[in-house]
């Protein structure tokens, strides 16, 4: 997993040093892509100059620094943060709200959720809370995460017929996310959910009807019968709001006829 710098550096000149090597961009490069020059760099990063909001926010954006970052550039180096970090219950966020519900709502009877940065679920569908029922009950006390009910031996671990595979999906998946975001709270939720017991080999589960896979699939056993699914997550573009930016929504895509069949037989 990617080390981040100490959080004893101050100014915004480490940081942004810091953001670069992660990005393992040159000087240079990086004052090709902001129209600078090395020189400016070199001096932003050893503190002999103070970057404008202009510079940061452009320095930013090349080094592809997420939104909430981008605000702590910006008050290292003197500003006001230029994102908001607006509560999902917020009513300025409403229509918002509501296209999410619309859009996992409409896509029914297939799973889907959306989760925040730390993958608590800000909202599931039907077809979500069909997967986890028999899930055990201090996993669904508010607020629900993802990861942990996927994971957990109380959770979907013992019916997920791949596990080892899917887990190493989803912690690869965490440690990328680690390394784009420097979250302490998302490194001690991988740390918590990778020390979770896993069993020696997974179950000899062969589908009657070979299907070829285009991602890694997850199997998993619902009522006697194992259902596959390819995951897909998407994201907002261009967010405005750190709220907003953090969000992905992740739905689960049947992998063969008889998971669409048998999902489409759950409800009406």
């Amino acid at each position: 997993m990617t080390t981040h710098p100490s959080t004893a550096e101050k100014g915004v000149g480490p940081l942004l040093r810091a953001w670069r090597e992660q990005r393992r961009v040159s000087q240079l490069e990086l004052a090709l892509r902001a129209d600078s020059s090395a020189r400016h760099i070199s001096f932003v990063e050893t503190g002999r100059s103070r970057p404008s909001e202009e510079m940061v926010l452009r320095l930013a954006e090349h080094l592809d620094v997420p939104v909430r970052e981008r605000n702590a550039l910006l008050l290292a180096a003197g500003y006001a943060p230029r994102y908001p970090e607006t509560p999902l219950d917020d009513p300025a966020l409403g229509a918002l709200r509501e296209g999410i519900e619309r859009l996992i709502s409409g896509y029914e009877p297939y799973p889907a959720l959306v989760v925040d940065a730390l993958y608590n679920v800000v909202a599931a569908n039907r077809g979500i809370m069909t997967l986890v029922d028999g899930v055990g009950e201090a996993l669904l006390e508010p607020p629900l995460n993802a990861m942990r009910l996927a994971l957990h031996p109380q959770g979907l671990a013992p019916r997920i017929r791949n596990l080892r595979a899917w887990r190493g999906h989803l912690l690869e998946q965490m440690e990328r996310q680690i390394a784009l975001h420097r979250s302490e709270p998302l490194r001690a939720l991988y740390e918590e959910v990778a020390a979770y017991p896993v069993p020696d080999a997974d179950p000899v589960d062969e589908p009657s009807e070979p299907v070829p896979h285009f991602a890694l699939p997850l199997r998993i056993e619902h009522e006697g019968r194992t259902l596959s699914f390819i995951s897909s997550i998407s994201t907002f573009n261009t967010p405005m709001d750190v709220t907003v930016a953090e969000l992905a929504i992740e739905t689960l895509l049947p992998a063969d006829p008889a998971t669409v069949k048998y999902l489409q037989g759950l409800m009406p």
